[in-house]
Order: structure tokens, then C-alpha cells, then sequence
């Protein structure tokens, strides 16, 4: 995990600020701008540290995936298909990453009781706060369905939901639905 200001080199090329938090599976790790979490308070309404924790989760569940080699199979179909089913490609992606990041709540609050009250309610908040049509609708007006790249607010929360209600990985096969 590698914490920056503002920029910084990646195995992905140069990391930015305007990204946000990202996983670079060239390197195997992942860049938290530490900007983001100020914004995710002040600009999307989403804080606390837990909301933070589903951030960094969501990442982590992106070294998952690479490590399942879901990363790898999603970026040979998405070369192969349209700039729609390339997008679609992506959704699935950062879904099951939510999905893997409620997995990882769910499993750290059975062994650690590490959540507190409120803390599902702030994650909600944020996953609803960064889905794709409440970020196009904030910055354009209006949202456009086949440019998503991370599912709607409604599709983030599911998902992360699924993952904290489950516990486990195996119910967040997103290419399945």
C-alpha cells in the first residue's frame, strides 16, 4: 500500500489526485491519495473511519481479484468486446469489489468486533456517494448508463451489502447475475 500527495510513480503509469484511490496490478499495490479522504467527507458527505475502511477494502478486494486472476480474464474480454462491454466488464469488476470489501467487514467484525453503531449506515453512504450516475449527475447534470465504469449507487450498495450479509467470497460472483 503506498500513500501519496498529489502524485506519485506506479507500475500503471503516474498516479494523481484526480483519480482517487486505485489498485495497479503491475505492482501489486495500492495508491490511497491521502486528499481522497478529505474530499470523501467535504464533497461526497461520506465520513468517518469506516467509511475510509470500505474505501481501502474496495482496493484491497481489486488484489483479490488479481490474485484470482478475475483481473486478468476481465481485461482479455474487455480487449476482445466493444467500449459498452468494456464498461460493463469494469462494473462487474468494481462490484465484486464492494461485494469483497462488505466480506471483509463481515469477517473482521465476527473476530474483532470492530464495527460500531452507524459504521454499516457511513459505508452505505459512501458506496452511494461514489456510484457512477450520482458522480455524472453531480459533475454533468445527467448520467450516461453505458459509460459507467463502477455501477450505480444502487448497484454499489447492493453488492456491498451482499458481501456484509454473507461473509463470504463465494456470494460475489458478479459475472454470475
Amino acid at each position: 500500500m503506498v500513500l501519496y500527495d498529489r502524485a506519485t510513480p506506479t507500475g500503471c503509469g503516474t498516479g494523481q489526485s484526480a483519480m482517487g484511490p486505485f489498485y495497479c496490478p503491475a505492482d501489486q499495490k495500492v495508491y490511497l491519495d491521502l486528499s481522497f479522504f478529505a474530499e470523501l467527507q467535504q464533497r461526497f458527505r461520506a465520513p468517518g473511519d469506516f467509511a475510509q475502511a470500505y474505501v481501502i477494502a474496495h482496493e484491497v478486494g481489486h488484489h483479490v481479484e488479481n490474485q484470482l486472476g478475475i483481473l486478468a480474464r476481465a481485461q482479455r474480454a474487455q480487449q476482445q468486446g466493444s467500449k459498452i462491454d468494456a464498461n460493463r466488464i469494469s462494473v462487474r469488476i468494481e462490484l465484486m469489489a464492494d461485494c469483497f470489501a462488505g466480506v471483509w467487514a463481515a469477517n473482521a467484525d465476527k473476530k474483532w468486533q470492530i464495527l460500531k453503531k452507524g459504521d454499516i449506515e457511513k459505508a452505505i453512504n459512501t458506496a452511494q456517494a461514489i456510484g457512477d450516475d450520482r458522480l455524472q449527475q453531480s459533475a454533468r447534470g445527467y448520467a450516461v448508463p453505458d459509460s459507467f465504469t463502477h455501477g450505480s449507487s444502487a448497484q454499489r450498495v447492493e453488492w456491498l451489502q451482499r458481501g456484509l450479509q454473507s461473509g463470504r467470497i463465494d456470494s460475489c460472483n458478479t459475472f454470475a447475475r
